[in-house]
C-alpha cells in the first residue's frame, strides 16, 4: 500500500514539475511577449527575460519590435502630365504597440506591404515627372504619411520611405537628355553674355581713366610695342591711334565742305566761257576747210604762184581783222 501510494506522489510531483518547467518562457531582447490567458489578450506586455505563463491555460506570441526594411514592388502608373513611369520604393517600419500588432491586424507586415503598394500607386497618379526625378524629398513625405495613417491602428510606426528607381520609357529618356542638353547651351551661352559685359563695363572704366590722362594711353601703347617685341620674330607691329585716323578724317571731310561750297559760284562763268570757244574754234575750222579746199583747186588749175594769192583773199578772217571788224 506505501509503495502504490509514493508512486502516485512521485508520478503527481513529476506531473508538476514538467508543467512548471513547460511554464517558463523566454523573451528576446528584439521581442515583446503578447500573452492570451483562455484565449482573451492581456494588456501587460511580457518584457525581454524569463517569464512564467500558467500551463495549458497561457498562450503568449512573440512580436519583432526591431525596424524592418520592406521592399515595395514596382508599380506602374501615369503622372499628372500623362507621363508612363514605373516606380518602386522601399519601407522602414517597427512595431510601436505589440498589442494592437497581435490583435488589431491579422499580419501586419502583409498589411504594411499593400498598403504601400497602393500609396506609391497614388503618388505616382498626383505627382509630375519632373518632381518624381528631382523632388523625391516632398514625395517621400507625402508618401510616408499616407502609408502611416492607417498603420497607427494597427500599433505601427513608418520610420521613413523613399523612393528607390524611377523607369521612364527610352523615347522619354531622349526627350530628357535633348532637354538637359539646351539647358546646358543656354547657361554657357549666358554664362559668356555675362563675361563678355563685364569685360566690357571694365574696358569702359579703362577708357574713361585713360581719356582723363592722354599719357596713359601713350604708355599703353609703348607697353603692347614692348609686349610684340618680346616674342621672337621679325615681324614688328606698331599700333596707329584710332585718333590720328580721326583727325585724317576730319580734315578729308573739311576739304570736300570747302570745295563744295566754292563750286557753284564758278560754275557758270566757266561753262559760258567754254561755250564761246568751241562756237568760235567751230566756225574757224569750218572757214579753214573751205579755204583750204579752194586754195587746192586754185593751184591745181593756175599754178603755185597764183595759188597763194587765191589762198591769202579766201583766207577767213576773225574778229580781229581792221576790214571785217570796219
Amino acid at each position: 500500500m506505501v509503495t502504490v501510494t509514493t508512486i502516485v506522489l512521485g508520478l503527481i510531483a513529476l506531473i508538476l514539475f514538467v508543467a512548471a518547467v513547460s511554464g517558463i518562457k523566454i523573451v528576446n531582447q528584439i521581442e515583446r511577449g503578447v500573452v492570451f490567458r483562455f484565449g482573451r489578450a492581456q494588456r501587460k506586455i511580457r518584457q525581454p527575460g524569463i517569464t512564467f505563463l500558467i500551463p495549458v491555460v497561457d498562450r503568449m506570441r512573440k512580436i519583432n519590435v526591431q525596424i524592418v526594411t520592406m521592399p515595395v514592388p514596382t508599380q506602374e502608373g501615369i503622372t499628372r502630365d500623362n507621363v508612363s513611369v514605373q516606380v518602386d520604393a522601399v519601407a522602414y517600419f517597427r512595431v510601436e504597440d505589440p498589442l494592437r500588432a497581435a490583435v488589431e491586424v491579422q499580419n501586419y507586415l502583409f498589411a504594411v506591404e499593400q498598403v504601400a503598394q497602393t500609396s506609391l500607386r497614388s503618388i505616382i497618379g498626383k505627382s509630375e515627372l519632373d518632381d518624381l526625378l528631382s523632388n523625391r524629398e516632398e514625395l517621400n513625405k507625402g508618401l510616408a504619411l499616407m502609408i502611416d495613417s492607417p498603420a497607427l491602428g494597427w500599433g505601427i510606426h513608418i520610420d521613413r520611405v523613399e523612393i528607390k528607381d524611377v523607369q521612364l520609357p527610352e523615347g522619354m529618356k531622349r526627350s530628357v537628355a535633348r532637354q538637359a542638353e539646351a539647358e546646358r547651351e543656354r547657361r554657357a551661352r549666358v554664362i559668356t553674355a555675362e563675361g563678355e559685359y563685364q569685360a566690357a563695363r571694365k574696358l569702359a572704366d579703362a577708357s574713361a581713366i585713360m581719356s582723363e590722362t592722354p599719357g596713359a594711353l601713350q604708355l599703353r601703347l609703348l607697353q603692347t610695342v614692348v609686349e610684340v617685341a618680346a616674342e621672337k620674330t621679325s615681324t614688328l607691329v606698331m599700333p596707329l591711334p584710332v585718333e590720328l585716323l580721326r583727325f585724317f578724317d576730319r580734315a578729308a571731310n573739311d576739304a570736300e565742305a570747302r570745295a563744295a561750297e566754292k563750286a557753284p559760284d564758278e560754275q557758270p562763268a566757266v561753262t559760258a566761257g567754254t561755250a564761246t570757244d568751241s562756237a568760235a574754234g567751230s566756225a574757224a575750222g569750218v572757214a579753214g576747210s573751205a579755204a583750204g579746199e579752194q586754195a587746192a583747186l586754185g593751184a591745181a588749175v593756175q599754178g603755185p604762184e597764183q595759188a597763194d594769192e587765191i589762198a591769202r583773199l579766201v583766207r577767213p578772217r576773225d574778229a580781229t581783222d581792221p576790214v571785217r571788224h570796219a
